[in-house]
């Protein structure tokens, strides 16, 4: 079993108002993540995700894109402590 890694991205440009975050959940259940996707008071998008090290790679390839009426403009990305959000079970939008 490989290990659980928590990747916190922060997504900025056109993220808000185009299905940015129920296409990520979509993207992180295939992906078999967990954790969340929310919209930040300053436009921003943040998702946590916690999987394996391949899976949050495809994740944050994929949030580099975004879906299709989406502008992304930078993902900034930061290793967390799994153990801090060991209880999520599934992968949410807030």
């Amino acid at each position: 079993m490989s290990a659980v890694i928590c990747r916190r991205f922060l997504v900025s440009g056109k993220v808000q108002g185009v299905f940015f975050r129920a296409s990520t959940a979509r993207q992180a259940d295939q992906l078999q993540l967990r954790g969340w996707a929310k919209n930040l008071p300053d436009g921003r998008v943040e998702v946590l995700a916690l999987g394996s090290l391949a899976a949050l790679a495809q994740l944050g390839d994929w949030l580099r894109q975004g879906p299709p009426r989406a502008r992304v403009d930078a993902v900034e990305a930061r290793d967390e402590a799994a153990e801090a959000y060991a209880a999520l079970a599934d992968f949410r939008t807030g």
